[in-house]
């Protein structure tokens, strides 16, 4: 099995947060990969990994970072593959990841979700990947019939629900 995906951590205190992305992959059955590289501690790693991503048969790179956060924009000016980033809430409620994330300049663009929002980045990887994958894309479409259910099925329980003054 040849991974089409990396996730990429500037530490593995951010598995916690990632382990909803692993969870997605497991359940949509895509290869993935995990590492953990930091733009400021093994800059060398980031650039061998980043340079060698497409060649290795990597399609989507998703890169989790916190703090000043130039893990995914690093990664993003070293290869053509799509990067999205997840900015990790570390310190100031998330927002410096976030900003640093969704800030890059012309050129070198890194998607991003919300912060801490994992999911939402596998989610997007596989939506890049059932693009020219039919059978990906009916187990997308899949996943996204049975949020509707879920939403249903929440909605006919909280009609059960019983107040004084609920008109419903």
């Amino acid at each position: 099995m040849k991974p089409v995906v990396s996730i990429i951590m500037g530490s593995t205190s951010d598995l916690p947060v990632m382990e909803k992305t692993a969870r997605f992959f497991d359940e949509m059955e895509i290869p993935f990969e995990m590492h953990a590289l930091s733009a400021h501690r093994t800059p060398g790693q980031v650039e061998v990994f980043a340079k060698g991503a497409k060649e290795r048969g990597i399609k989507v790179i998703i890169a989790a970072a916190g703090m000043a956060a130039h893990l995914c924009g690093v990664i993003a000016s070293m290869t053509t593959v799509p990067v999205i980033g997840v900015p990790i809430n570390s310190t100031l409620d998330g927002m410096d990841a976030l900003l640093a994330i969704v800030q890059m300049p012309p050129g070198i663009p890194v998607a991003t979700v919300g912060i801490n929002a994992s999911l939402n980045a596998g989610i997007l990887a596989v939506q890049i990947l059932a693009i020219s994958d039919d059978q990906l894309q009916n187990k997308l479409t899949a996943y996204k019939e049975n949020l509707k259910e879920k939403i249903v099925k929440a909605n006919e329980e909280l009609a059960k629900v019983s107040y004084k003054y609920k008109t419903n």
